[in-house]
């Protein structure tokens, strides 16, 4: 039997999508594993649809679709598709999980959560002719065995060094209002063996890659053991990690010697009050730059993420945070605009104070207004946005902050010239 597995896109979106010249990103996880955990007696194809235009009538007994919530429109057209077609589809991932009925309207069936627990029940179902509307997966996986993804199914000349990607743990002990890492993934911190992480790091065959976990740091003592076993491997790599491991030495030591040479750091907001919010409160604002400064020490290059649209952020927030950037000399930063994805604790929030103004999921990339704004305009805040990502990655700008030192200084050139193609795609708006 034939499974063909689906990427949507997201053609106005500022992330995930591909250059002109056809290049991707990371690769993501998702559907190269449930290829991995499909039965051999199946044949599994992934398409880009990024990239290769969708055939509807390509030979498939089953087809597979996830995708982000902002390229969920793109998810649902293929998906009617190939149901018109007559051919069955099955959907999956975060945002399908968090609104099953809406996705039911387009697909046969729908994975709830997780689908390691459940995709074999599934296949099974469909031979017998007996798929069910819905797969729950009542707990989470354990993730002592976990499936290799099947990297041979992707296109490689897609992606450069994001082709290499693994995940060693799932979850995030802290849960952020705005985040779906805990709403998906739960806030139980778990993690694979070590060793059976260094293997399949080993069976890479490469000395770069990225780890895609939410806070690799997420439990210091399983980090040290994995950065440690790291070292003899002399590989180079990043991942995300919560601001917290600045206040352990040790742990930043290991994570620069194992080859760790930058980080994505999401600092949010400079307001205490935010902050406290969202549910972030262990974030400190007041001790931003004596962290800064400690994960630098360190040799650690730092990608810091900020959100825009919180309740206290009114137009005086994109200059302060620019400035804070710019003095910290914070290497990279990304920009979002806070946006209410569904099984959120933001989006339950703003539903019910009547504050959603868009439900165009194609939107919800962190990058357009969706909903009302407490401080400042809708407007107010999309022409932040664009100013602050126009003001960071100016030449002079981005010049500063990489020749803060010599070491690290590639990653962060490279990291800088990416994040100026996005600003260039964006209106140039001169003042806030």
């Amino acid at each position: 039997m034939k499974l063909l597995l689906i990427q949507p896109k997201n053609d106005r979106s500022y992330w995930g999508g591909v250059s002109r010249s056809g290049k991707a990103g990371f690769v993501r996880l998702n559907l190269p594993t449930i290829a991995a955990l499909t039965p051999e007696d199946w044949e599994v194809e992934i398409l880009d649809a990024r990239v290769r235009p969708v055939d509807f009538g390509a030979k498939a007994d089953l087809v597979g679709i996830t995708g982000l919530t902002s390229e969920i429109p793109s998810a649902y057209a293929i998906a009617d598709g190939f149901r018109k077609a007559g051919t069955r589809v099955v959907m999956g991932g975060v945002h399908v999980s968090a609104l099953p009925e809406e996705a039911l309207l387009h697909a046969d069936s729908v994975v709830i959560g997780e689908a390691e627990l459940v995709w074999q029940r599934l296949l099974e179902d469909f031979k017998r002719g007996e798929l069910q509307p819905r797969y729950r997966a009542g707990r989470l996986c354990d993730m002592s065995n976990m499936a290799i993804p099947r990297r041979e199914l992707l296109d490689r000349s897609m992606f450069g060094s994001g082709f290499n990607t693994l995940q060693a743990t799932r979850g995030c002990p802290f849960n952020c209002d705005y985040c779906t890492v805990t709403a998906f993934f739960g806030n139980k911190f778990r993690v694979r063996p070590v060793d059976t992480v260094i293997e399949e790091i080993k069976r890479l065959g490469a000395k770069e890659f990225f780890f895609m976990d939410d806070n690799i740091a997420g439990r210091p003592a399983y980090a040290k053991e994995l950065f440690e076993k790291l070292v003899p491997l002399k590989v180079k790599w990043g991942s995300q990690a919560s601001i917290t491991m600045a206040k352990d030495p040790e742990l930043l030591r290991l994570y620069a010697k194992s080859g760790g040479r930058y980080a994505f750091i999401g600092f949010e907001s400079l307001s205490q009050k935010n902050l406290d919010k969202m549910r972030k409160s262990w974030n400190s604002a007041k001790d931003y730059q004596d962290a800064i400064k400690k994960i630098h020490d360190a040799g650690i290059n730092i990608i810091g993420s900020f959100v825009f649209g919180l309740d206290e952020d009114d137009r005086t927030v994109f200059q302060n945070t620019f400035d804070f950037i710019m003095e910290a000399n914070i290497d990279a930063a990304q920009f979002h605009i806070l946006t209410p994805l569904p099984g959120t604790v933001t989006y339950a929030t703003l539903e019910r104070e009547g504050r959603i103004i868009d439900r165009d999921w194609e939107k919800y990339h962190t990058g357009e207004v969706v909903f009302r704004p407490k401080s400042m305009t809708a407007e107010e805040l999309q022409r932040g946005y664009w100013w602050i990502f126009h003001n960071t990655y100016s030449m002079k700008n981005i010049l500063k902050r990489s020749l803060r030192s010599t070491s690290g200084i590639a990653y962060r050139i490279a990291a800088n010239l990416s994040y100026r193609k996005k600003a260039l795609k964006m209106p140039e708006v001169r003042s806030v």
